[in-house]
């Protein structure tokens, strides 16, 4: 794998824009810079560095809301049986949470319903929609599930229950013929943005009862906390609205009345939540409870009030993750083991084996990726049968590639990043041949190339801690907002050395007099490749180290190189 560096490019109106943007808004040169880039008018800016509650786009927008309102007022009238039905991600279960909270908040009991990873599978399945109408359900509410449901709706509809769909994936050519299909990625939506999570299409439905029951304001907004969650977790676009959700919803995470969210919380040890430590410490224990089949239990942390039960079930989910750690640990090592041992160059990888577990190959798919920089497809046989999960590279739609090869498959799904697919064990042969043969014709040599595209070139004069400081501004991170990458040129090392058993690197920088402190995880082999008083060029993360009282700035690695100007 080759990596590339795409610098940035400046241009005076691009400059004279930030400068604009510093004056008015009161921030440093480098944020100023970046927000620049993002083309924003003065009115975005100000949502973007500061959203409100009155930020948010008006419900009613929003495809066939006024349909679903009706229909849900008529079974609170009526006193009507309402079932949640979601999915086991923490997307999911964040939606379920927030639907069902809010109904409880106004007096409404209501079902859920999440079907089991490991046995069901994801989405709307006729087993569950007759265990659903056995329980006298007059109204099923989907949530971040249901809009290529067709057959599913029709079944439930046979069983006199009527469907509101609230989703936020990408319909099929036909919507299913539910009384309400509430999905901003509709063609006839005119809502006026359309990458809400499936948490975020609920929150709206729960301002949209609100206004209809002239409720008050507080008993939707109360529950943004699990929104942010949903939001930060699914990998949505971190813009427009979806910022909004996950910047005020942050605030409150941080002061959460969520007893179960709170020892989550506890759970992670972590004493502030931002939106990295909602990635990687609070999403990480949600999902693995439905990797493992038990996605009750994290549904059940959010809905309780009893700490005792909440604590017995935030250790519950930390028990899982950790047991998750292991299974992928192993699964990770075995594939590696078997790409090393290849000895034939692929543009992509196709790996099978009968002791993975298909909750989890999805993870290891895309840390293979990351590591070998080719579109991979890791297969778990389970007798005759196998399922499998694919992550990709830019350029690579791997939906469109896995499509090709429908013929070997029994069902596959997903995106262009990412798919999921089922077939016979005995065609996984046929499969891998031919998605390796399609690979092969339509992955150019350039496409496996890693571009590292930098947002920022520094200097010394950016490197103050008030200006870093002022990148906190920028957050939360996430998709569509990625955590600033800067490119640092021309820094002699005074010191370098190798942390936690030659894993981790540390080096002390220079630039003109001033000392810089950077750390690269997991480089500590390039220990050997520099030697002190060269020079060199970083591309990083900047964050301010704090210590003892004492703060300082530290470059965190992601790439590094010898200096040309040396």
């Amino acid at each position: 794998m080759k990596k590339i560096w795409k610098e940035p490019k400046y241009n005076d109106d691009l400059l004279k824009r930030a400068e604009e943007i510093s004056r008015k808004f009161n921030i440093s040169n480098l944020v100023s810079r970046i927000i620049a880039k993002k083309n924003l008018t003065d009115e975005e800016i100000k949502v973007f560095l500061s959203p409100t509650r009155y930020d948010f786009h008006d419900p009613y927008l929003m495809p066939d809301m006024e349909k679903a309102l009706d229909r849900i007022q008529k079974a609170i009238t009526n006193n009507e049986k309402i079932t949640i039905y979601g999915d086991y991600d923490v997307d999911g279960i964040t939606s379920v949470s927030i639907l069902k909270k809010f109904f409880k908040d106004i007096n409404i009991e209501t079902d859920v319903y999440i079907p089991n990873r490991l046995s069901e599978g994801y989405g709307l399945n006729n087993e569950a929609i007759e265990k659903i109408g056995q329980n006298k359900t007059n109204l099923i509410i989907t949530v971040d599930c249901g809009i290529t449901s067709i057959n599913e709706v029709e079944k439930a509809k046979s069983l006199n229950m009527d469907v509101i769909i609230t989703d936020h994936h990408e319909p099929g050519e036909k919507i299913p013929d539910a009384i309400a299909v509430i999905d901003c990625k509709r063609d006839d939506s005119k809502y006026p943005f359309r990458e809400l999570a499936g948490c975020g299409v609920a929150f709206k439905l729960t301002q949209g009862i609100s206004k209809r029951l002239n409720l008050e304001e507080n008993l939707s907004l109360k529950n943004l906390d699990l929104a942010c969650i949903g939001t930060i977790s699914d990998i949505v676009p971190l813009v427009d609205e979806n910022r909004t959700i996950a910047k005020l919803g942050l605030m409150l995470v941080n002061k959460t009345k969520n007893i179960g969210l709170k020892e989550l919380i506890n759970q992670t040890k972590y004493k502030k939540i931002e939106s990295e430590t909602v990635s990687f410490g609070l999403s990480p224990r949600i999902n693995a409870s439905g990797r493992m089949g038990h996605q009750e239990d994290a549904l059940d942390l959010f809905l309780t009030n009893d700490p005792i039960r909440a604590r017995e079930l935030a250790k519950k989910l930390e028990d899982y993750n950790l047991q998750r750690q292991e299974i992928e640990k192993r699964i990770f090592d075995e594939a590696t083991k078997m790409v090393d041992e290849d000895n034939e160059e692929k543009k992509c990888i196709v790996l099978g084996n009968e002791n993975w577990h298909h909750g989890i190959i999805g993870i290891v798919s895309s840390k293979i990726t990351e590591k070998y920089y080719k579109p991979s497809i890791l297969i778990c046989f389970e007798g005759e049968d196998a399922k499998g999960s694919g992550r990709s590279i830019n350029g690579f739609d791997l939906h469109k590639a896995v499509e090709n090869c429908k013929d070997d498959l029994t069902a596959c799904g997903g995106h262009s990043m990412a798919v999921g697919v089922s077939l016979k064990t005995s065609k996984f042969k046929k499969f891998k041949s031919d998605f390796e043969k399609y690979a092969d014709k339509e992955i150019t040599d350039d496409m496996l190339n890693k571009i590292i595209n930098i947002d920022e070139i520094v200097t010394k004069k950016d490197m103050s801690i008030d200006a870093i400081n002022d990148l906190k501004k920028l957050e939360p991170y996430g998709e569509g907002n990625k955590k600033t990458l800067i490119l640092y040129k021309n820094l002699k090392i005074n010191s370098i050395r190798t942390l936690t058993d030659g894993k981790h690197l540390k080096l002390l920088l220079e630039d003109d007099g001033t000392n810089i402190d950077a750390m690269g995880f997991g480089m500590g082999m390039l220990a050997d490749s520099y030697k002190i008083g060269d020079k060199i060029d970083i591309v990083g993360n900047i964050e301010i180290n704090s210590y003892n009282g004492y703060n300082k700035i530290q470059l965190i690695i992601t790439d590094l190189r010898k200096s040309i100007l040396q």
